[in-house]
Protein backbone atom coordinates (compact mmCIF):
# COMPACT_ATOMS: atom_id res chain seq x y z
CA UNK A 1 0.00 0.00 0.00
CA UNK A 2 1.35 3.43 -0.99
CA UNK A 3 0.99 6.25 1.51
CA UNK A 4 -0.87 9.17 -0.10
CA UNK A 5 1.30 12.26 -0.57
CA UNK A 6 -0.34 15.60 0.19
CA UNK A 7 -0.77 18.25 -2.49
CA UNK A 8 1.66 20.48 -0.58
CA UNK A 9 4.32 17.76 -0.69
CA UNK A 10 3.78 17.26 -4.42
CA UNK A 11 4.23 20.98 -5.09
CA UNK A 12 7.42 20.98 -3.04
CA UNK A 13 8.69 18.03 -5.09
CA UNK A 14 7.93 20.01 -8.24
CA UNK A 15 9.83 22.97 -6.83
CA UNK A 16 12.86 20.87 -5.90
CA UNK A 17 12.78 19.26 -9.36
CA UNK A 18 12.92 22.71 -10.89
CA UNK A 19 15.79 23.66 -8.58
CA UNK A 20 17.77 20.62 -9.77
CA UNK A 21 17.32 21.46 -13.45
CA UNK A 22 20.48 22.96 -14.97
CA UNK A 23 20.84 25.85 -17.37
CA UNK A 24 20.74 24.57 -20.95
CA UNK A 25 24.00 26.36 -21.68
CA UNK A 26 26.61 28.45 -19.91
CA UNK A 27 27.26 32.17 -20.34
CA UNK A 28 26.40 33.17 -23.95
CA UNK A 29 27.49 30.14 -25.99
CA UNK A 30 24.12 29.97 -27.81
CA UNK A 31 23.42 32.84 -30.20
CA UNK A 32 25.02 35.26 -27.76
CA UNK A 33 22.06 34.85 -25.37
CA UNK A 34 23.45 35.45 -21.91
CA UNK A 35 22.25 32.98 -19.29
CA UNK A 36 21.15 34.29 -15.91
CA UNK A 37 22.72 32.23 -13.15
CA UNK A 38 20.43 31.64 -10.20
CA UNK A 39 21.86 31.63 -6.70
CA UNK A 40 21.04 28.91 -4.18
CA UNK A 41 18.01 29.67 -2.03
CA UNK A 42 17.93 28.38 1.53
CA UNK A 43 14.47 29.69 2.48
CA UNK A 44 11.69 27.11 2.09
CA UNK A 45 9.08 27.56 -0.59
CA UNK A 46 5.86 29.10 0.64
CA UNK A 47 3.05 27.01 -0.78
CA UNK A 48 -0.12 28.78 -1.82
CA UNK A 49 -1.70 25.93 -3.74
CA UNK A 50 -4.87 27.87 -4.53
CA UNK A 51 -3.04 30.50 -6.56
CA UNK A 52 -0.42 28.36 -8.27
CA UNK A 53 -0.57 28.40 -12.10
CA UNK A 54 -1.88 25.21 -13.69
CA UNK A 55 0.46 25.28 -16.71
CA UNK A 56 3.97 23.92 -16.24
CA UNK A 57 5.79 26.90 -17.75
CA UNK A 58 3.88 29.40 -15.64
CA UNK A 59 4.38 27.32 -12.50
CA UNK A 60 8.14 27.37 -13.09
CA UNK A 61 7.95 31.15 -13.45
CA UNK A 62 6.26 31.23 -10.04
CA UNK A 63 9.13 29.22 -8.59
CA UNK A 64 11.69 31.52 -10.23
CA UNK A 65 10.00 34.62 -8.82
CA UNK A 66 10.05 32.99 -5.38
CA UNK A 67 13.80 32.44 -5.63
CA UNK A 68 14.44 35.95 -6.91
CA UNK A 69 12.52 37.44 -3.97
CA UNK A 70 14.68 35.45 -1.53
CA UNK A 71 17.92 36.70 -3.11
CA UNK A 72 19.26 39.74 -1.20
CA UNK A 73 21.16 40.88 -4.29
CA UNK A 74 18.01 41.03 -6.44
CA UNK A 75 15.10 43.45 -6.56
CA UNK A 76 12.13 42.23 -8.58
CA UNK A 77 10.69 45.32 -10.26
CA UNK A 78 8.00 43.63 -12.35
CA UNK A 79 6.82 40.16 -13.23
CA UNK A 80 4.70 39.08 -16.20
CA UNK A 81 4.53 42.65 -17.46
CA UNK A 82 1.94 42.65 -20.24
CA UNK A 83 2.52 45.20 -22.99
CA UNK A 84 -0.64 46.51 -24.62
CA UNK A 85 -1.46 48.51 -27.73
CA UNK A 86 -5.00 49.67 -28.51
CA UNK A 87 -6.29 47.59 -25.59
CA UNK A 88 -4.71 44.42 -26.99
CA UNK A 89 -1.79 42.54 -25.44
CA UNK A 90 1.08 42.40 -27.93
CA UNK A 91 3.52 40.57 -25.66
CA UNK A 92 4.89 40.13 -22.18
CA UNK A 93 8.16 40.76 -20.38
CA UNK A 94 8.65 37.87 -17.96
CA UNK A 95 10.59 39.94 -15.41
CA UNK A 96 12.40 43.20 -14.83
CA UNK A 97 14.97 42.88 -12.05
CA UNK A 98 17.91 44.71 -10.55
CA UNK A 99 20.76 42.31 -9.80
CA UNK A 100 23.77 43.81 -8.05
CA UNK A 101 22.92 47.29 -9.39
CA UNK A 102 22.40 46.00 -12.96
CA UNK A 103 18.92 46.28 -14.44
CA UNK A 104 17.96 43.14 -16.39
CA UNK A 105 15.09 42.12 -18.62
CA UNK A 106 14.82 38.39 -17.88
CA UNK A 107 13.00 35.84 -20.02
CA UNK A 108 12.28 32.50 -18.32
CA UNK A 109 12.05 29.23 -20.27
CA UNK A 110 11.64 25.64 -19.06
CA UNK A 111 11.59 22.91 -21.69
CA UNK A 112 11.79 19.16 -22.30
CA UNK A 113 13.64 18.23 -25.49
CA UNK A 114 14.41 14.90 -27.17
CA UNK A 115 17.45 14.28 -29.34
CA UNK A 116 16.75 13.27 -32.94
CA UNK A 117 20.00 13.12 -34.95
CA UNK A 118 17.98 12.82 -38.17
CA UNK A 119 16.55 16.33 -37.84
CA UNK A 120 18.75 19.16 -39.06
CA UNK A 121 22.52 19.22 -39.19
CA UNK A 122 23.65 21.23 -36.15
CA UNK A 123 23.81 20.60 -32.43
CA UNK A 124 20.85 22.90 -31.86
CA UNK A 125 18.73 21.46 -34.72
CA UNK A 126 18.53 17.98 -33.21
CA UNK A 127 16.42 18.88 -30.17
CA UNK A 128 12.63 18.62 -30.51
CA UNK A 129 9.66 18.55 -28.18
CA UNK A 130 8.24 15.16 -27.12
CA UNK A 131 5.29 15.52 -29.51
CA UNK A 132 7.32 17.05 -32.38
CA UNK A 133 5.30 20.28 -32.07
CA UNK A 134 8.17 22.27 -30.64
CA UNK A 135 11.91 22.50 -31.09
CA UNK A 136 14.89 24.26 -29.57
CA UNK A 137 15.61 26.27 -32.72
CA UNK A 138 11.96 27.37 -32.88
CA UNK A 139 12.11 28.66 -29.30
CA UNK A 140 15.45 30.38 -29.88
CA UNK A 141 14.02 32.10 -32.96
CA UNK A 142 11.00 33.28 -30.96
CA UNK A 143 13.29 34.57 -28.22
CA UNK A 144 15.62 36.50 -30.49
CA UNK A 145 13.03 37.87 -32.93
CA UNK A 146 9.96 38.46 -30.76
CA UNK A 147 10.34 38.20 -26.99
CA UNK A 148 13.62 40.04 -26.41
CA UNK A 149 13.02 42.81 -29.01
CA UNK A 150 9.75 43.65 -27.21
CA UNK A 151 11.82 45.55 -24.62
CA UNK A 152 12.72 48.15 -27.26
CA UNK A 153 9.26 48.42 -28.86
CA UNK A 154 7.66 51.88 -28.66
CA UNK A 155 4.67 50.39 -26.83
CA UNK A 156 6.95 49.20 -24.00
CA UNK A 157 8.56 52.55 -23.22
CA UNK A 158 5.69 53.99 -21.09
CA UNK A 159 5.85 50.91 -18.86
CA UNK A 160 9.60 51.35 -18.39
CA UNK A 161 9.23 55.07 -17.68
CA UNK A 162 6.95 54.27 -14.75
CA UNK A 163 9.96 52.55 -13.18
CA UNK A 164 12.32 55.31 -14.22
CA UNK A 165 14.00 53.00 -16.74
CA UNK A 166 15.47 53.46 -20.20
CA UNK A 167 15.53 50.40 -22.46
CA UNK A 168 19.00 51.33 -23.72
CA UNK A 169 20.45 50.82 -20.24
CA UNK A 170 18.77 47.46 -19.57
CA UNK A 171 20.72 44.23 -20.01
CA UNK A 172 18.85 41.27 -21.49
CA UNK A 173 19.34 37.75 -20.16
CA UNK A 174 17.53 34.42 -20.29
CA UNK A 175 16.99 31.76 -17.70
CA UNK A 176 16.70 28.82 -20.08
CA UNK A 177 16.34 25.59 -18.10
CA UNK A 178 15.78 22.26 -19.83
CA UNK A 179 15.69 18.53 -19.32
CA UNK A 180 17.17 16.67 -22.27
CA UNK A 181 16.48 13.06 -23.25
CA UNK A 182 18.52 10.97 -25.69
CA UNK A 183 17.51 7.76 -27.53
CA UNK A 184 17.76 4.64 -25.39
CA UNK A 185 19.27 2.90 -28.42
CA UNK A 186 22.08 5.41 -28.85
CA UNK A 187 25.42 3.63 -28.56
CA UNK A 188 27.48 6.81 -28.16
CA UNK A 189 26.21 9.81 -26.20
CA UNK A 190 26.08 13.05 -28.21
CA UNK A 191 28.85 15.54 -27.54
CA UNK A 192 28.14 19.20 -26.95
CA UNK A 193 30.02 22.35 -27.88
CA UNK A 194 27.23 24.78 -27.05
CA UNK A 195 24.86 22.98 -24.67
CA UNK A 196 25.35 21.78 -21.11
CA UNK A 197 25.85 17.99 -21.08
CA UNK A 198 24.49 17.86 -17.50
CA UNK A 199 21.09 18.83 -18.87
CA UNK A 200 20.70 15.25 -20.18
CA UNK A 201 18.43 13.71 -17.56
CA UNK A 202 17.08 10.58 -19.21
CA UNK A 203 16.34 8.63 -22.36
CA UNK A 204 13.42 7.90 -24.67
CA UNK A 205 12.26 4.83 -26.55
CA UNK A 206 9.48 3.57 -28.78
CA UNK A 207 6.54 1.42 -27.61
CA UNK A 208 7.95 -1.80 -29.07
CA UNK A 209 11.09 -1.37 -26.92
CA UNK A 210 8.97 -1.83 -23.78
CA UNK A 211 8.84 -5.58 -24.43
CA UNK A 212 12.09 -5.76 -22.48
CA UNK A 213 10.35 -4.36 -19.37
CA UNK A 214 7.49 -6.80 -18.80
CA UNK A 215 8.72 -7.66 -15.29
CA UNK A 216 8.78 -3.99 -14.23
CA UNK A 217 6.19 -1.66 -12.73
CA UNK A 218 5.24 1.70 -14.19
CA UNK A 219 3.91 5.14 -13.33
CA UNK A 220 2.71 7.88 -15.70
CA UNK A 221 2.92 11.30 -14.01
CA UNK A 222 0.75 14.20 -15.10
CA UNK A 223 2.61 16.92 -16.98
CA UNK A 224 3.12 19.20 -13.96
CA UNK A 225 4.86 16.28 -12.28
CA UNK A 226 7.35 15.95 -15.14
CA UNK A 227 9.37 18.31 -12.95
CA UNK A 228 9.68 15.66 -10.25
CA UNK A 229 12.59 13.26 -10.00
CA UNK A 230 11.42 9.61 -9.80
CA UNK A 231 10.72 8.22 -6.32
CA UNK A 232 9.06 5.12 -4.88
CA UNK A 233 5.99 6.67 -3.23
CA UNK A 234 3.52 6.44 -6.11
CA UNK A 235 0.86 3.97 -7.22
CA UNK A 236 2.76 1.64 -9.54
CA UNK A 237 1.04 -0.22 -12.38
CA UNK A 238 1.87 -3.73 -13.59
CA UNK A 239 2.87 -4.01 -17.23
CA UNK A 240 -0.57 -4.99 -18.61
CA UNK A 241 -2.47 -2.12 -16.97
CA UNK A 242 0.26 0.32 -17.88
CA UNK A 243 0.02 -0.73 -21.54
CA UNK A 244 -3.69 0.14 -21.59
CA UNK A 245 -3.08 3.66 -20.24
CA UNK A 246 -0.08 4.15 -22.47
CA UNK A 247 -1.93 3.17 -25.63
CA UNK A 248 -4.62 5.78 -25.00
CA UNK A 249 -1.94 8.48 -24.87
CA UNK A 250 -0.11 7.20 -27.94
CA UNK A 251 -3.35 7.03 -29.92
CA UNK A 252 -3.83 10.72 -29.11
CA UNK A 253 -0.29 11.40 -30.40
CA UNK A 254 1.00 12.25 -26.95
CA UNK A 255 4.45 11.10 -25.83
CA UNK A 256 4.31 10.61 -22.05
CA UNK A 257 7.11 10.78 -19.55
CA UNK A 258 7.05 7.57 -17.50
CA UNK A 259 8.77 6.15 -14.46
CA UNK A 260 9.89 2.53 -14.40
CA UNK A 261 10.57 0.51 -11.25
CA UNK A 262 12.82 -2.44 -11.99
CA UNK A 263 12.59 -5.70 -9.99
CA UNK A 264 15.70 -4.74 -8.02
CA UNK A 265 14.08 -1.43 -7.00
CA UNK A 266 16.07 0.74 -9.40
CA UNK A 267 14.09 3.66 -10.82
CA UNK A 268 14.26 4.92 -14.38
CA UNK A 269 12.64 7.97 -15.95
CA UNK A 270 12.09 8.17 -19.71
CA UNK A 271 9.78 9.22 -22.52
CA UNK A 272 7.82 6.84 -24.73
CA UNK A 273 7.29 8.49 -28.11
CA UNK A 274 4.34 7.94 -30.43
CA UNK A 275 6.25 8.86 -33.60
Amino acid sequence: MVNKISNTQIIKQQYYGYCKTPNLWFADTVLGLNQFKEENVSNPLYIDAQNLPKRLGKRVEHFVFHNLKQNPNVTLLAENLQIQHNNQTIGELDALIVNKHKTIHLEIIYKFYLYDPHIGSTELDHWIGPNQKDSLVYKLDKLTNKQLPLLHAPETQPYLERHGLDSASIDQQVLFLAQLFVPKSLQVAPTFKQLNAHAVMGTFLRPSDLDAYTDCHFYIPQKLDWLIMAHHTVSWLPYALFQLELQNLLDAQRSPLIWIRHPDGELERLFVVWW
